[in-house]
C-alpha cells in the first residue's frame, strides 16, 4: 500500500511517499480503507517537534473510509461500513495519510451514508475539541443534544476556523445563540453560512459593546482560540460564573490574569487538548457529535462555512504547508 511517513522531525520536506505492506488489525482493531485524511495543526506540529515518539511515523489523527477488516473480538459485521476516524495516530505511529490504516475499533465511528467521506474526515480534533468547549462549564451540560444548551449564549471567537464552525455548528444544534467573531467580511460570510446566529468583526468599532448588545447579562461560554489577544475583550462579555474555553493560543501572546476581576466574575478557565481529555470525555463526544452528524448538523463545504482544500495523497507535503500558512477552510488529503 502507498503510505506517507517521516523518520526524523522537521519541515513539511520530510515527508516521504513509500509503499508498505498491508497492516494487520490486532484483537480490538479494524482496519479501514482511507479515502480521505484529514489534516489539523496538531499533526504538522507532531512532525515538527524536538523529538520523536516512534521511530517512523505516519502522520494524521482525522480521517474517512470503509472498513475492510477486523481483529479478534470486534463485530465481523462492521466490515464494509462506513466510518469516521478521530485521534488515528495518537499514542501510534500509524495515522490516516495512507491508503489502509488500524486503529481501535471506538475511534472507527459510522459514517451515516448520506454524508460524503470529506465530511467524515473534517470531525475527529475540530469536532471533538468543539464538544470539549461546550460541555466544561459549572452549570452546563456534560452532554451535547437539541436543548442542551437552550437559553445560553455562546461566543466562537474566530468563528471561521475548523474548531469555531464546528463550535458554532454543535452550540445552534444544542439550542445555543451563538455569536461569531471574525477579522473580515469573507470571514463574517463563512461564520454567517454555518449558522452563527451573530457575527461581529472584532477590528471594528467596539466589539464587546456589540456583543452585549446581543447578551445584555453576558455570554455563557467562550470558546476561545487565541487567549492572550483576546482576553480583555472575553473578560469584558463574560457573564458571572462564565467559561472561557481555551483550545489554541494562535498568535502566541503571553496571558497576564487580573485576578481580583476574576474573582468578582467567578470566572472558570478551562485549558484543553484533546489528548488528555480522558476517555470518557472523548467517547461522550464522538457519540454526540456522530448524533449531530446523524441530524444533518455539521455540513461542510463553503456554502456551510468551512472551505475544502484538498491535496492528493503524493502531495501531503503541501498539505501541510497550507495549514502552516493558515489556509482557511479544512485541509484533506484524498487517498486514491
Amino acid at each position: 500500500m502507498k503510505a506517507i511517513i517521516y523518520r526524523d522531525n522537521g519541515g513539511p520536506d520530510v515527508l516521504q511517499l513509500v509503499d508498505r505492506d498491508l497492516p494487520a488489525p490486532c484483537p480490538g482493531e479494524v482496519r479501514v480503507r482511507v479515502a480521505v485524511s484529514g489534516v489539523n495543526p496538531a499533526d504538522w506540529q507532531a512532525r515538527s517537534g524536538t523529538a520523536m515518539a516512534f521511530p517512523e511515523v505516519t502522520p494524521h489523527l482525522d480521517g474517512a473510509g470503509v472498513i475492510d477488516a477486523v481483529g479478534e473480538g470486534v463485530d465481523q459485521g462492521r466490515v464494509g461500513r462506513r466510518v469516521w476516524l478521530f485521534m488515528a495516530a495518537a499514542g501510534r505511529p500509524t495515522g490516516t495519510a495512507a491508503e489502509f490504516t488500524v486503529v481501535p475499533a471506538e475511534r472507527a465511528v459510522p459514517l451515516p451514508d448520506g454524508v460524503g467521506f470529506e465530511a467524515g474526515a473534517s470531525l475527529g480534533v475540530p469536532a471533538l475539541t468543539a464538544h470539549r468547549a461546550l460541555t466544561v462549564a459549572e452549570d452546563g451540560p456534560r452532554r451535547l443534544r437539541p436543548g442542551a444548551l437552550g437559553g445560553r449564549v455562546v461566543l466562537a471567537a474566530g468563528g471561521a476556523g475548523a474548531v469555531g464552525h464546528a463550535v458554532i455548528q454543535l452550540a445552534r444544534w444544542a439550542g445555543a445563540t451563538v455569536i461569531g467573531t471574525v477579522s473580515g467580511p469573507e470571514k463574517a460570510r463563512l461564520a454567517t453560512a454555518a449558522g452563527a446566529h451573530h457575527v461581529i468583526n472584532y477590528r471594528e468599532g467596539d466589539p464587546s459593546a456589540a456583543i452585549r448588545e446581543v447578551a445584555p447579562d453576558g455570554v455563557d461560554i467562550v470558546a476561545e482560540v487565541a487567549l492572550g489577544a483576546n482576553l480583555a475583550l472575553d473578560l469584558a462579555v463574560l457573564r458571572p460564573r462564565g467559561t472561557v474555553s481555551t483550545y489554541a493560543n494562535d498568535g502566541g501572546r503571553s496571558v497576564e490574569l487580573n485576578v481580583p476581576q476574576n474573582m468578582v466574575l467567578n470566572t472558570r478557565f478551562q485549558f484543553l487538548v484533546l489528548y488528555t481529555a480522558g476517555p470518557e470525555a472523548t467517547s461522550a463526544a464522538a457519540e454526540d457529535v456522530a448524533a449531530a452528524v446523524s441530524d444533518g448538523a455539521l455540513p461542510v463545504g463553503a456554502e456551510h462555512g468551512l472551505p475544502l482544500v484538498r491535496f492528493p495523497l503524493d502531495r501531503t507535503a503541501d498539505a501541510h504547508r497550507a495549514v502552516e500558512n493558515g489556509t482557511v477552510g479544512k485541509v484533506l488529503v484524498d487517498v486514491p
